[in-house]
């Protein structure tokens, strides 16, 4: 056999099917996916979670992840409103005299909207357990809605309770970065709450 010539026979399976060979195509599936991270995607994927998660939470277990309310409106004897006010610390960015950085960040902020940094949580309690999750405020970021509500969810996220519901997790679960999810809508046959 002549040098440098080599049939497939003469190659490794190891070299036919290298690792780096199938993971160079997984990377650049996900390199788009990675530029979403910093851009809200994942936080609004969070905070939208919570509002499916925590319905059916006691106000014990609320308050045990994400801490004590701001606010309690005390609708009547069943119903009660736990309010969270929280805003997100961004630091500004430093221009230089070569390169304007927070003149970027300023100008990209106005062109994509998503500049939130307050976020307003209501927590409604019927029978002390969660009905609904309401988010306010200005509260969006660059991709995706209520992103900046994850600051108060994300403890309840990260490290669910035994109380809170499973939601099925991956991208092509129920939850969503650009819209909340439907609210759950009671039996017709039964009231919204009891009064006196």
């Amino acid at each position: 056999m002549k040098a440098g010539i080599y049939t497939q026979s003469h190659i490794s399976p190891v070299q036919k099917s290298s690792p780096g060979r199938r993971i160079v195509p997984l990377l650049m599936a996900l390199l788009p996916l990675s530029g979403l991270a910093g851009c809200g995607y994942t936080d609004s994927r969070t905070a939208h979670r919570a509002q499916m998660t925590m319905i059916g939470m006691d106000s014990t277990d609320v308050q045990s992840c994400v801490g004590v309310p701001d606010k309690i409106k005390k609708i009547d004897d069943n119903v009660q409103i736990f309010e969270y006010v929280r805003t997100l610390n961004i630091p500004a960015a430093n221009d230089s005299t070569l390169f304007p950085l927070q003149t970027i960040v300023n100008l990209t902020q106005t062109a994509l909207g998503g500049a939130g940094k307050t976020c307003v949580a209501d927590i409604r309690f019927e029978n002390d357990k969660v009905t609904d999750l309401h988010y306010s405020g200005d509260d969006d970021e660059i991709i995706g809605v209520d992103g900046v509500c994850s600051i108060v969810t994300r403890g309840c996220i990260r490290r669910p309770l035994s109380s809170m519901r499973h939601v099925k997790k991956g991208i092509l679960g129920p939850v969503s970065a650009f819209h909340p999810p439907a609210a759950e809508t009671p039996p017709a046959n039964t009231p919204v709450s009891a009064t006196k």
